[in-house]
């Protein structure tokens, strides 16, 4: 056995640090020593063979954690001659301690037997050492990386509580953990991902919504958490509002700008809800008494703007109430194929239903899933948006038909082939049948 002191206090103090459990700690332990050992046999290596992957497949590490040291054992075949000392054994170097064949060596062979091939501490060399020490620190990483992975990986699309860090580059790394008791681990929320209107100071707390458990092997944070991410609003709605938790109300759709474009126009979300109670105003239900329960979601996002709207099965009114809090006159459906729809407005609402640089129509579009022009009622003209529609429309079911008669052209074309090959198959077949009779 090979000495190995302090190993009782480096288990515990790895475990203590990286938030390992022993075991985890004692199976990179071995590993390294594994691979430091493979190392040891490759500089003895005086043929200059190659060795195959699995070569060291039949060496094992034990360690001996009370007595503090380890040992390299090998299962290896008995054989008359040996041709590969690391992969076999002579019969009459094994004899002595097998008692019971006495004499009749020949049972002996092929049959497998571990032996200590532990080396002495100088043949071991300090390049191999070096060897086991980069690989532990390589294996500790991977079981932290696994260990993370299996305590979040059922955490996806939930909100965490964090708490800030440090800074790298334009990320701000957080401390989130899985439950009470449970260890902290970093997370990390790209620029992308975080709000203009919040304070990442040192320290500060936050609630995040994880977005993705990295399954890599890369550096840094595994863990990807979001503030800009519609699944915080929506979490957020469903924590405060208890109808949407006994699923008497249900949200719909939410379509959130959390970074617009313009450093002029503030994060905004409209969300959609909708009720099968008649005795329930989803949209009252989320705003609350005087617009507390709103106000905490408000909070929590740092003054964010909320429209929550009526969802409706007609698309015209869902279409209106998704422009809130503009006053909309008329929806048009000029082409429900390709969902395009003119929305007619007062003058004095333009600016309000097409909002500060668009954010208002955009965020409307995408809830609805329409494509929304806005237009001034007093100017619109009728029959001429009418005929270029009709032409529009008229042209979209002509590709449709054609697509169709190609379509159809094919599917003839198919069926012709399938019948041409299963003649010629019959053809063959009576040929073959007509050969056999003459022969």
């Amino acid at each position: 056995m090979l000495k190995l002191l302090g190993l009782k206090e480096l288990i515990e103090s790895i475990s203590q640090e990286r938030n390992l459990p022993r075991l985890a700690v004692q199976s990179a332990i071995r590993e390294a020593l594994l691979k430091g050992y493979e190392r040891y046999r490759r500089a003895q290596n005086l043929d200059r063979k190659q060795f195959d992957e699995d070569y060291f497949d039949n060496f094992e590490v034990e360690l001996d954690i009370e007595d503090e040291g380890f040992r390299v054992v090998s299962t290896k075949t008995i054989v008359e001659e040996v041709t590969n000392s690391d992969h076999q054994i002579a019969v009459k170097d094994v004899i002595k301690e097998v008692e019971e064949f006495g004499d009749d060596a020949a049972q002996l062979v092929g049959q497998e037997v571990v032996v200590d091939v532990t080396p002495d501490k100088k043949e071991f060399g300090r390049m191999a050492a070096m060897q086991t020490k980069q690989v532990l620190s390589q294996k500790l990483r991977d079981q932290q990386r696994q260990l993370v992975q299996e305590e979040f990986q059922d955490l996806e699309g939930t909100v965490l509580q964090t708490r800030v860090l440090r800074f790298e580059r334009q990320s701000v790394i957080m401390a989130v953990t899985s439950g009470f008791g449970q260890p902290e681990v970093e997370a990390e929320l790209p620029k992308r991902e975080q709000l203009p209107n919040d304070n990442y100071r040192i320290g500060a707390n936050f609630r995040v919504y994880l977005k993705k458990v990295s399954r890599g092997q890369q550096r840094g944070p595994q863990l990807l958490v979001s503030r800009a991410d519609a699944g915080l609003v929506v979490y957020l709605f469903a924590n405060e509002v208890p109808e949407i938790e006994d699923e008497v109300v249900r949200i719909v759709a939410v379509a959130r700008e959390a970074n617009p474009p313009s450093s002029y126009v503030g994060p905004r979300t409209k969300i959609a809800v909708d009720t099968l109670d008649r005795d329930v105003d989803p949209v009252g239900a989320c705003i609350g008494a005087r617009g507390s329960r709103i106000q905490v979601v408000v909070n929590e996002l740092r003054g964010e703007k909320i429209d929550v709207i009526r969802w409706s099965p007609d698309p015209a009114t869902y279409i209106a109430n998704a422009l809130s809090p503009a006053r909309v006159d008329d929806v048009r459906l000029m082409d429900p194929e390709t969902r395009q729809t003119h929305v007619l407005v007062a003058e004095d609402q333009l600016s309000l239903a097409i909002g500060k640089e668009g954010q208002n129509v955009r965020l409307a579009a995408r809830l609805t899933g329409w494509k929304i022009d806005i237009k001034d009622k007093a100017k619109y003209d009728f029959e001429g948006e009418d005929a270029k529609f009709s032409d529009v429309r008229a042209q979209h079911a002509a590709e449709l038909d054609e697509l169709s008669e190609l379509e159809e052209l094919q599917k003839q074309q198919n069926q012709q082939l399938n019948s041409q090959e299963f003649e010629t198959t019959q053809d063959e077949e009576e040929f073959e049948s007509e050969n056999q009779k003459i022969y």
